[in-house]
């Protein structure tokens, strides 16, 4: 993967432009992106949530900082079309919310819908970390028609799981 900013990874500056391996990118933004998307969405759905304006503080802050490295590694394009799909998506991102808070015995409609935001932004986040995951894993991103076939793939399978979680709730 090329990034589209410097980074400091590991003590270890890299320039603009310069070829990464996936394995320094994904596994450290997935795992701390579950963690902090994980407290914000415990944060937000809790029997007695956190106060609306720490939610906010917290969440908005750990999404500012993780667009602006998506920025650095991605590329302002994908970005855009992150926050594009992400609102074409919020059918799917409804559906998996409420697939997850059915988990823990609870409805979507339990709460307002400002309460909402930052798990939902989270998830955009995080679906969006992942597509380039499995271009990358699957070294795709330059061959055309392989990136093709792992993007209908990803589609088709994020399509089957909403669906199923849907049907679930």
């Amino acid at each position: 993967m090329k990034l589209h900013a410097s980074l400091k990874i590991d003590n270890r500056n890299y320039a603009k432009g310069t070829e990464i391996s996936w394995f320094k990118i994904y596994p450290f933004f997935m795992f701390h992106m579950l963690i902090f998307g994980g407290s914000g969405f415990f944060m937000a759905y809790a029997a007695k949530g956190a106060p609306v304006a720490f939610l906010y503080a917290h969440g908005g802050f750990a999404i500012v900082v993780y667009t602006i490295f998506y920025l650095a590694i991605f590329g302002r394009d994908e970005v855009k079309w992150m926050f594009i799909n992400g609102g074409l998506g919020i059918i799917g991102i409804y559906s998996q919310i409420s697939w997850i808070l059915a988990l823990f015995g609870k409805k979507i409609g339990d709460y307002p819908l400002y309460v909402h935001v930052i798990p939902f932004l989270y998830f955009v986040l995080y679906t969006f970390l992942l597509r380039h995951a499995l271009l990358d894993i699957t070294k795709s991103r330059q061959d055309e028609r392989m990136k093709q076939r792992v993007e209908y793939g990803y589609v088709g399978g994020s399509l089957l799981f909403y669906l199923a979680s849907y049907a679930l709730t």
